[in-house]
């Protein structure tokens, strides 16, 4: 069986990896909601109160639920990796927050980065490049990954929303592969942002490959893939 038909044949792991990515990517961007709230919000538990909280980050549990199914459904009817996909994706993840479409049009800067993200007009350019070299790329699996990663988020193509749409698009290389995928937790976010900083590919590679390898043993707990 592939990771793929592992993840939404078994119910108990899809929930549990879908709120652990869901969790932890929004709270890597900031997010002040539990591991609990977020479950509760993914799945209906109604025994559960969540109180006290912007409507944004409960919306943004659900458009990070919704992204994520996308992402299995493209992977499961064998779509192409294309920028109809990447956009429909951040579209995905900043509905009824921004409802941004395609492409940024402003400048942006990221906080805490000394970087400055291309003018938007270099945007198209930038993007079209970026998947053609990606799906021409076929050096190993994790250094592509951290490769397309960093330079994903060095363009910063969209508004709002760079960071979330780009760890899913490591996952859906990673499953792609039949590998199994990955969950940056909130308490690596300095380590994170470290690695993207400084460019450090290498390093990177390691820490998804590390990562990966962790999900696998937690997969095994679930069943036989």
């Amino acid at each position: 069986m592939s990771i793929i038909e592992f993840i939404l044949n078994n119910k108990e792991y899809l929930e549990d990896f879908i709120t652990r990515s869901t969790y932890n990517s929004n709270a890597i961007e900031g997010s002040t909601l539990t591991y609990a709230e977020t479950y509760a919000i993914l799945y209906n538990d109604n025994s559960f109160k969540i109180e006290g909280k912007e409507p944004r980050e409960i919306y943004e549990a659900i458009n990070h639920k919704k992204a994520l199914e996308l992402v299995f459904s493209n992977l499961q009817n064998n779509e192409d990796f294309d920028e109809r996909f990447i956009k429909k994706l951040n579209e995905t993840i900043n509905q009824d927050i921004k409802d941004t479409e395609g492409y940024r049009k402003i400048q942006v800067f990221i906080r805490g980065s000394e970087h400055i993200p291309p003018e938007p007009e270099k945007i198209p350019n930038l993007m079209t490049y970026y998947i053609y070299n990606y799906n021409n790329d076929k050096q190993d699996i994790f250094s592509k990954v951290a490769k397309y990663h960093i330079e994903f988020e060095k363009i910063h193509p969209f508004e709002d929303g760079n960071g979330r749409t780009g760890r899913l698009l490591i996952n859906y290389e990673l499953i792609k592969n039949n590998i199994s995928p990955i969950v940056i937790a909130k308490e690596d976010r300095v380590k994170y942002f470290e690695l993207l900083k400084n460019n450090d590919i290498d390093g990177f590679s390691k820490f998804i490959k590390d990562l990966s390898n962790n999900e696998t043993e937690r997969i095994k707990k679930f069943g036989n893939v």
